[in-house]
């Protein structure tokens, strides 16, 4: 009779020890089909995601910031050295909405399911109307209906109620009147944020001759971002470009440029993280330049780049593409027109391996599982789980 309730108690312990088994299964599984931003899943090359350049970070690095890509952590979003065979994050596959600049076009994002929020901010007037303050608008505009400080507040309220939908904020400074106007702002908010806030400015005159705009004040940037260790520097080039232009590139004098002013301004001392925009159809010209720039920052400074263009702009495709492998997809945002993104078909399998979205925007959107195919995989797994059970008990039943 003992051995009878020996033997009962050792298969109600089974049961229990099984049962657990299969409900972390199961959530360990439904936690791997909902990430917001997937890994990379390419069968057109093999490693395509890790860079054949090598880049190492030392420890200041590493602690720069809390978070990357919309609720990760930014050690992982934002530049992480891969090495060869790891799969790595797949930046190319976030998504934008660009010159956010209005409250209609705020609230359209906020409704979306874009990735990160990028807005114009300049010194003007609400509704023509008041003092000057910073406002979101692109020049030559100097007036909106939303400021800077609504602007970030309506994020922080909309981030705050849906953190598994959490957005990005890019915020392009026109001027260094406007950010150092905009430091008070920043100051308030900028703590209170738990998701990415990438400050842009475009700090060095660069290609194509271009003297139309005056580049914003490195020293004085750098100055006032360095309050903010959290955040991002996105520091580019003022840039000359269109669909007539099919020659030009970022020379080694615009590169040495941007180096010295990192340099001469502490940021590799901040170790804050970098990401360096680049013009799409010049920078399929520059594949030795901008590894050169990366390489003599990423000691200290995580540093990406980000891709843009222009709906016209003139891009040699091929190029470009040779450009985007060439740093591996954890290295690289990609920020273009829709039409590009296709052409440059970097067999990314978001939405079930179409190349476009579906929500209308640049074809290059985050992956989420169907809940199709989670349904799926959970049946099947339920399956298999019992057929394993009835096995064993078959083995230990009286």
């Amino acid at each position: 009779m003992a051995n009878l309730g020996n033997k009962l108690m050792d298969r109600d312990k089974h049961l229990l020890f099984a049962a657990f088994l299969l409900m972390a299964l199961l959530h360990s599984l439904n936690a791997a089909t909902t990430v917001k931003f997937p890994k990379l899943v390419n069968e057109t090359a093999e490693a395509s995601n890790v860079s054949r350049y090598e880049y190492t970070v030392d420890g200041r690095a590493a602690t720069a910031s809390r978070l990357g890509a919309a609720g990760k952590d930014i050690a992982t979003h934002l530049n992480m050295s891969t090495r060869s065979g790891e799969s790595a994050t797949n930046l190319t596959a976030l998504t934008w909405a660009h010159a956010v600049n209005s409250q209609k076009e705020l609230t359209d994002a906020l409704q979306s399911d874009i990735d990160m929020i990028e807005a114009d901010i300049v010194m003007g007037k609400i509704n023509n109307t008041g003092p000057d303050m910073p406002v979101m608008a692109h020049p030559p505009a100097n007036s909106s209906d939303i400021s800077l400080d609504s602007f970030l507040q309506q994020i922080k309220i909309y981030n705050d109620e849906n953190a598994e939908k959490m957005k990005g904020v890019k915020l392009d400074f026109k001027s260094i009147e406007v950010f150092e106007g905009a430091l008070k702002t920043l100051e308030a908010k900028i703590p209170e944020m738990t998701y990415p806030i990438w400050l842009n400015a475009d700090i060095i005159s660069g290609p194509v001759n271009q003297n139309n705009t005056i580049p914003v004040d490195p020293q004085r940037f750098f100055a006032g971002s360095s309050q903010f260790p959290q955040a991002v520097l996105s520091i580019g080039w003022t840039t000359r470009w269109s669909s007539d232009y099919n020659n030009g590139s970022y020379t080694h004098q615009e590169i040495d440029a941007m180096v010295v002013a990192i340099r001469t301004n502490n940021v590799t001392e901040t170790g804050q993280p970098i990401t360096f925009p680049v013009r799409a159809g010049i920078a399929a010209n520059s594949q030795e330049e901008l590894h050169h720039l990366v390489k003599a920052v990423n000691g200290t400074n995580n540093s990406t780049l980000t891709i843009w263009s222009s709906q016209n702009d003139y891009v040699d495709v091929a190029k470009l593409r040779e450009l985007i492998f060439s740093f591996g997809f954890d290295r690289v945002y990609l920020d273009v027109p829709e039409e590009l993104s296709s052409q440059l078909n970097l067999g990314r399998t978001e939405n079930g391996g179409g190349g476009n979205d579906g929500n209308g925007g640049s074809g290059n959107g985050a992956a989420t599982s169907s809940p199709a195919l989670t349904s799926l995989v959970n049946f099947s797994l339920i399956s298999a789980g019992l057929y394993l059970f009835s096995l064993y008990w078959d083995k230990i039943r009286l």
